[in-house]
């Protein structure tokens, strides 16, 4: 049979999904080399629907350049990467051509962002090579609901080359880079004892990979070379109605004989007075809409489940039609989206109640300072209870995604809570002793969004001028603390701010970093191996600039200007390939000693025999 309009989606679940939600009668699926399809008629047209699995294509050398023994690394900065079919996707690409060899019309429904771009045209140039004559239109939508599906196939739009061009360029960058260093590295050991490294492993550099582990280990390095002093704290215990409250000398001190002398002197004192008692109501806002990003950050947080984890949840949440789509930059909901109806649709939820109390007031959601330009905050798109999303998934980490982000949605539409902030002052001769304490007044947005709620320390009611009585007064000695290892929310943040990776990718280099060896995340901290050190010391000494977080910046800054149409690819290309040629140079003059730091590292880090 004929096919008139051929739908090529990013996964099987959103190509099913589009194929129900436009079908004018019945949905027949069909196996084309093993790759389900979904034909179905609409407008009197054939149309079939096929899911791909991610990129069905993937930058690579020449074959004669991956003899690693054989090909000088620093050769591969001379040649210009190729685009081939992944060979786990072979059969999709097969599949492609079999389907889209007599087509008329291919309508590319891949993510709408820039990494759903550059998959439309893997997908395009596959078609074109068996069917030139071939049109191609782009379908963008945020959410896999009919209204989403359905507005978004009556609105079809041109594909945006540009978006393209900056992900392949990203791809060619990366993998050349990447390449060069990582064989580097490797041949660096195995130059002087190939038995350090099991057959097959290798160590590994990334172009976004080693800035992040260099930010792990810088901040493991502070920690390891802080060096603690003692300190000393004079405290006091006042009494009010029943209540003690303790207040801490607003300095610390560094001689124990001076804070006893403190102490003592206070003692003889028996009573100060009250100097400051201040109750002020003020708010805590709610947050602004939810980004990619924060989402991790916060699932990290709340719950303990890394990024990667997080995000992988929020896909299959998205791809069954429960939540919009989870990459995303935007912060704003965009005037379009609408939000009463979507409360309405949870209305039949576990949020039922609050959601009534929502629709019974004026909206005015909260704003965020960013918009991506591709898809709106991440909001639920279906009301679930508990009990249906643990039935789809069999999993609990699955509602509490869920959960956070219809959660987060309302709070963006719920008022402040209102709070308390009590600080009170006591002068004890010429000492003065300070505490604050907090109460909330009106929980607001917290009732819904429990996970922000601060800690309540109500003091009681004082007056300025007010005497009291020192019912208590001691000393405590104390050490300053080293800073803490980075939490993987700390370091989601500073990959945002360096521009490491975009938000489809960020937890990809955490968990790259991860499978390498070179750092773990234990109890929420991301702490460095040995052998992640060793990389980063060497690299600090050779090739400071491949590791530095704002040469990284510089980079996605370049590749905007190709999607701006300010530079061209090839100039990106051959500015950050000539400076990748110097580094390396530099490195392979000091081969042998790195060899020795790394097999060392290995040593120390993973016992002789282990793998990397």
């Amino acid at each position: 049979m004929a096919i008139d309009v051929l739908v090529v989606a990013e996964k099987d679940s959103v190509a099913r999904a589009i194929a129900h939600y436009l079908a004018q009668g019945v949905v027949n699926r069909r196996l084309i080399y093993g790759v389900k399809t979904y034909w179905f008629m609409r407008n009197g047209a054939q149309w079939v629907s096929i899911g791909l699995r991610g990129h069905v294509m993937n930058m690579d050398f020449p074959v004669e350049l991956n003899q690693w023994h054989s090909v000088e690394p620093g050769k591969l900065l001379d040649v210009e990467p190729i685009l081939v079919i992944r060979e786990e996707n072979v059969n999709y690409a097969r599949a492609l051509m079999k389907l889209a060899s007599g087509v008329k019309t291919v309508i590319l429904a891949l993510d709408a962002d820039s990494e759903g771009e550059a998959i439309a045209y893997e997908a395009l140039f596959i078609i074109k090579n068996v069917n030139p004559r071939a049109t191609f239109k782009r379908a963008l939508f945020s959410a896999v609901t009919k209204q989403e599906i359905t507005r978004a196939f009556n609105d079809l739009r041109e594909l945006n080359p540009g978006l393209a061009k900056r992900v392949f360029t990203r791809m060619a960058l990366d993998l050349t880079l990447g390449a060069v260093f990582t064989r580097a590295l490797t041949l660096s050991v195995e130059r002087l004892d190939r038995n350090v490294l099991p057959r097959g492993s290798f160590l590994s550099y990334g172009p976004c990979q080693t800035p992040v582990l260099n930010l792990v280990v810088q901040r493991a390095l502070e920690r390891e070379n802080f060096k603690p002093e003692k300190y000393y704290v004079v405290l006091i215990e006042v009494r009010k109605g029943g209540n003690s409250v303790q207040l801490t000398l607003n300095q610390e001190i560094k001689d124990k004989a001076t804070a006893q002398s403190i102490v003592n002197s206070v003692r003889s004192e028996g009573k100060g007075v009250v100097t400051k008692a201040l109750y002020r109501e003020g708010t805590l806002d709610p947050p602004v809409p939810l980004d990619t990003i924060e989402l991790e950050r916060r699932a990290s947080r709340f719950f303990n489940i890394r990024s990667k984890a997080a995000l992988d949840i929020a896909e299959e949440l998205y791809r069954h039609g429960l939540i919009s789509y989870p990459r995303t930059e935007t912060t704003i909901y965009p005037q379009s989206l609408d939000l009463k109806g979507v409360l309405n649709d949870l209305l039949g939820s576990d949020y039922g109640d609050y959601v009534r109390q929502l629709l019974s007031k004026p909206l005015k959601p909260t704003r965020g300072d960013s918009d991506d330009g591709a898809h709106p905050p991440i909001y639920p798109t279906s009301g679930a209870t508990k009990e249906k999303v643990l039935r789809l998934f069999k999993n609990e980490r699955y509602w509490r995604i869920y959960d956070l982000v219809v959660r987060h949605f309302l709070a963006t539409l719920s008022p402040p809570a209102t709070v308390e902030r009590q600080e009170l002052s006591v002068r004890v001769g010429k000492y003065e002793f300070r505490t604050n304490g907090l109460k909330i007044v009106n929980p607001g947005y917290l009732i819904i969004y429990p996970f922000e709620k601060p800690s309540e320390r109500v003091l009681p009611r004082f007056s300025q001028g007010e005497e009291v009585i020192i019912s208590r007064a001691w000393l405590e000695e104390k050490e300053t603390e080293p800073p803490p290892y980075l939490s993987e929310s700390e370091l989601l943040r500073l990959m945002k701010k360096y521009g490491i990776g975009t938000d489809a990718t960020m937890q990809d280099h955490i968990h790259t970093n991860i499978v390498r060896g070179y750092f773990r995340v234990r109890n929420k901290q991301c702490i460095p191996t040995p052998l992640g050190k060793a990389v980063i010391g060497i690299l600090s000494s050779v090739g400071k600039e491949l590791i530095d977080p704002w040469f990284r910046a510089r980079m996605e800054k370049s590749l905007m200007e190709i999607t701006r149409g300010h530079l061209k690819p090839e100039d990106v290309l051959i500015t950050f390939k000539n400076k990748a040629r110097n580094i390396y140079k530099e490195f392979m003059a000091n081969n042998k000693s790195i060899g020795e730091s790394l097999i060392k590292a290995l040593k120390d880090s993973l016992g002789k025999g282990k793998g990397a």
